[in-house]
């Protein structure tokens, strides 16, 4: 996504907006074994909130990821 940078004086530059992605290693208990996944913010809380099977299951479906 991109936007302004606005200064006080309203110049106006042109800058990006980064997802808040982060390398987190979870315990998938089916499998009993380790995943290691980039994933943002509201993903990390989509996973505790769901679980991570259930999580990695919609991602799936919905062609977020190809495998797991």
């Amino acid at each position: 996504m991109s936007g302004n940078n606005v200064s006080h004086s309203h110049r106006k530059t042109r800058r990006k907006f980064y997802p808040n992605l982060f390398k987190k290693k979870f315990y998938l208990e089916e499998e009993n074994r380790w995943v290691n996944l980039k994933v943002s913010a509201k993903g990390m809380r989509i996973i505790n909130k769901k679980g991570l099977s259930k999580a990695l299951k919609d991602a799936k479906e919905k062609g977020y990821i190809s495998k797991f």
